[in-house]
């Protein structure tokens, strides 16, 4: 048994509250119903006291995958969306999933519909999320629409799992190398740089000049680096997502040589098609459905183009036709698209062309990992190298004036 403080409201609009043992929060729940309360807030005493600063909690998408497919579960079955709630409400461990369903369950009771309590917690339920679920509300079919949402979140995770596990290999390689770097510029140099001070001030090659001049700074200026780096990293953060800026890293990205641009307009592609698809087949009106898409694309090229599109269709025109002037689509997704279009299967031809695109991104990941091998490669040997030569080249020096 635990110790439950909860807060609640009788029929004539009075605050209650007080403190319940009970085996969970549903129980209590159950309890103040009979007793005929309202129930505003359910919480653990010893929790409800303690200071929580958690500063970067979030909700993985694992969790919230779950989450729906319990609740899509649930409200098939025949339970009301109060309920519903009150069950994910006490078997939810995330804080801040847990939190934003107690807080919709209130909106809920209040008289707000599902979709617009969602839509409050924007941190924790995508624009994609609270329109497939209204859409879901709307037609009367929101456990197809839930499972909906659960099936993208589902794929979208996949495709960040895919591209993360090919990049972890390089990124630990590169900063191994970068710690290998540093160590010899700080640890090993300045031991060269006592053998050259006992030259008696001859004149050093170029490149031992660059290489000291380095450690001297990293050793002695350390403090300014990390002041520099700091500053370098925020300003870039703050450019990557300002108006003007994300634009131009856009498309900076999708032209970065070695296939990793390719690579980037698949991914794009992929979940540009998916999520259009899903809030078709959802039955999201076509126009919301467009915006959304863009929105969510997570590129700017593909929410500009998405824009063309949105204008083509108020006026009775196509989706495939502005997507033909942008060199973001290939030929062969313009045409797909077309041809559903043509059909009246547009989501079902989308859903395809995701397949596809995501397919592609696989094959591309392990490429550019074989091809990433050797150049990293060549790029360490070559940073060690240098350091290598730039030392010894004095020693040579001096090698030739004692022979």
């Amino acid at each position: 048994m635990a110790t439950y403080v909860f807060k609640a409201m009788d029929l004539t609009g009075s605050k209650a509250g007080g403190e319940v043992e009970a085996e969970s929060k549903q129980a209590v729940s159950d309890q103040l119903k009979q007793r005929g309360l309202i129930v505003l807030d359910i919480a653990d005493k010893h929790a409800s006291r303690e200071l929580n600063i958690k500063l970067f909690q979030r909700v993985k998408a694992a969790e919230l995958t779950v989450m729906t497919r319990q609740l899509a579960t649930m409200v098939d079955s025949g339970m009301t969306i109060l309920r519903s709630l009150y069950v994910l409400e006490a078997q939810t461990e995330n804080e801040l999933l847990q939190k934003s369903i107690v807080a919709i369950r209130k909106d809920v009771e209040a008289g707000l519909p599902l979709s617009e309590a969602m839509a409050r917690h924007p941190k924790v339920f995508s624009p994609l999320f609270v329109a497939m679920t209204e859409a879901g509300e709307t037609g009367g079919v929101l456990d197809q629409a839930l499972l909906r949402v659960a099936d993208q979140l589902e794929k979208e995770e996949s495709l960040r799992r895919q591209v993360k596990a090919a990049m972890a290999y390089p990124a630990v390689v590169i900063g191994f190398s970068l710690v290998v770097v540093l160590a010899l510029v700080a640890f090993l140099i300045p031991v060269f740089i006592g053998v050259f001070n006992q030259f008696g001030g001859a004149e050093l090659p170029a490149i031992t000049k660059v290489t000291v001049g380095a450690s001297n700074l990293l050793t002695g200026y350390w403090y300014i680096l990390i002041g520099v780096t700091a500053v370098v990293v925020t300003a870039f953060r703050k450019w990557k997502v300002s108006e003007r800026g994300r634009p131009q890293w856009d498309r900076f990205r999708l032209r970065v040589p070695f296939g990793i641009g390719m690579i980037v307009q698949k991914v794009a592609l992929a979940r540009w098609s998916r999520t259009l698809s899903a809030l078709m087949s959802a039955g999201v009106p076509l126009l919301l459905a467009l915006e959304i898409t863009g929105r969510t694309a997570g590129n700017a090229v593909i929410e500009e183009a998405m824009g063309d599109v949105i204008a083509s269709v108020r006026s009775g025109g196509t989706i495939s036709g502005p997507l033909k002037d942008s060199s973001v689509f290939p030929g062969m997704v313009t045409h797909m698209l077309g041809v559903g279009e043509e059909t009246g299967a547009l989501d079902t031809m989308l859903s395809k062309v995701a397949d596809f695109y995501e397919d592609q991104v696989e094959a591309a990941v392990k490429a550019l990992t074989s091809i990433l091998e050797p150049v990293m490669i060549v790029v360490v040997g070559g940073m060690v190298g240098f350091i290598v030569i730039s030392m010894y080249l004095p020693l040579f020096k001096v090698y030739d004036v004692i022979k």
